[in-house]
């Protein structure tokens, strides 16, 4: 419910405008001038301000710049007689929320004060998410959920080393972005990160790709080019899918691991490279050794540091913040406005098992916002399958995980099958308030300062 501060210097007209809205189902507050204004706006939590403009020692447009000076999360409303609107309409160019004249409608005021707060809301919103996102994204990495923070812990102590990396995860857990990361947080960050999909390379092609070639090395050849380790030297070079590549490449690739020099297809001279070298891959390696489809050589050149990347559905606590963030960039992408997912949308997104993991969440995404005709997102609007799956209130954990991780989900998945109401999942879990509040900001989840009081 939002708190209303209605400020009018006519004392008769104040007490009716408070009672109407107060009638209306608002908390307000009064003030019966621009300075008493002043000096409640620091003591109590205010969301919307009803001011007049015209008053004396301190108008409305002076309490409009101290609460854009001060108190920037607040909307203002300014109430004008027919002959000050050009002073309403200037306020508004200064940031005003919106101005209505006298004789006052009612029903019109209080409209505009939840709109006002439901706009305050959004506004305060993305600011949080912007925050969130700041704390728990690593060169794009999203999430807070333990796996995602051990992710965080593991690039952030091996990037400054040369140690190669491979980097393993199911189809779109996000291994380039892993990779990206490692070269960014390393001694090697202004130098080039150069990317190669070794399923998109030709096996004609590869090993000049790869190396380069001279001038006439082969029909076509003409002129000569500098493969990706040249390009890499110095950087990082990071092989995407590098399981798919040939036997024979493989053998060239550990010579190149094993001399750090290369040398170009038609070229007899050797080019000393210094590269460092992350892998990546969605096969088992170890299988496809067994099977004579990758070099054992290899993969131990690779795996001096193995990451392995949590597919999606392992951590559930991270969808709410993939959610928002892809629905804001793709709202910015595309000029789109959509406020968000209603809760039962969300409910059935977080319930859905993502088997293309955060590449299909993402383009999902980008689909309900291109597509979206509301300003918020509903059931209705998602894809069969989607709004198909079933909400579970059982949470299942892998072996080996922690009490505290168990508490974690456990509280996450309570406040949010009880649609984020804090003091209903407080008696659930059997704890306060306070506790569960506190529980909320070491798990990096925003809560307001009325909330943790226990207000």
């Amino acid at each position: 419910m939002p708190v209303v501060m209605v400020v009018e210097d006519d004392q008769r007209t104040l007490e009716s405008l408070c009672t109407a809205l107060e009638d209306a189902g608002l908390e307000v507050v009064p003030a019966a001038s621009g300075e008493e204004a002043i000096s409640r706006l620091g003591l109590a939590p205010v969301d919307v301000v009803v001011s007049d403009v015209m008053m004396k020692r301190v108008s409305g447009l002076d309490l409009l710049s101290h609460v854009q000076e001060h108190h920037p999360d607040i909307a203002v409303i300014l109430v004008t007689a027919f002959g000050t609107i050009e002073s309403a309409v200037e306020a508004m160019r200064r940031g005003a929320y919106d101005y209505i004249t006298k004789p006052i409608n009612l029903d019109r005021l209080e409209l505009l004060v939840q709109r006002a707060f439901r706009r305050q809301n959004l506004l305060r919103e993305n600011r949080d998410l912007r925050q969130q996102l700041r704390r728990f994204s690593v060169s794009g990495i999203i999430g807070q959920s333990q796996a995602i923070q051990r992710l965080h812990q593991q690039i952030e102590q091996i990037a400054p080393t040369n140690a190669s990396v491979l980097i393993q995860g199911e189809s779109g857990t996000g291994k380039e972005l892993v990779a990206s990361a490692i070269h960014h947080h390393s001694q090697r960050a202004e130098e080039p990160l150069v990317k190669v999909n070794c399923v998109a390379l030709a096996e004609g092609l590869i090993e000049s790709e790869l190396f380069g070639h001279e001038r006439g090395a082969f029909t076509g050849a003409h002129r000569m080019r500098r493969g990706r380790f040249e390009l890499a030297n110095k950087g990082t070079l990071f092989l995407d899918e590098v399981g798919d590549l040939s036997i024979s490449t493989q053998l060239k690739l550990l010579r190149a691991f094993q001399e750090r020099e290369i040398e170009r297809v038609g070229g007899q001279t050797a080019i000393k490279v210094d590269v460092r070298m992350l892998g990546a891959t969605n096969r088992d390696l170890e299988r496809a050794i067994e099977e004579g489809r990758f070099r054992e050589e290899l993969y131990y050149r690779l795996k001096v540091v193995t990451i392995q990347i949590p597919p999606l559905r392992e951590r559930p606590e991270d969808i709410p913040l993939l959610l928002d963030h892809f629905l804001s960039f793709f709202c910015t992408e595309h000029n789109k406005r959509v406020s968000g997912f209603t809760q039962a949308a969300r409910q059935r997104l977080g319930a859905y098992s993502w088997p293309g993991n955060v590449r299909e969440l993402r383009n999902c995404v980008e689909s309900l916002v291109v597509t979206s005709m509301a300003e918020e997102i509903g059931v209705q609007a998602l894809p069969p399958a989607i709004q198909d799956s079933n909400e579970s209130t059982a949470i299942t954990l892998p072996l080996g995980r922690t009490l505290e991780e168990m508490e974690r989900r456990y509280t996450l998945k309570t406040l949010e099958m009880l649609g984020n109401n804090k003091a209903r999942s407080s008696q659930v879990l059997g704890i306060g308030k306070k506790t569960l509040c506190r529980r909320l900001h070491e798990y990096g989840v925003l809560t307001t300062d009325r909330e943790e009081n226990g207000d």
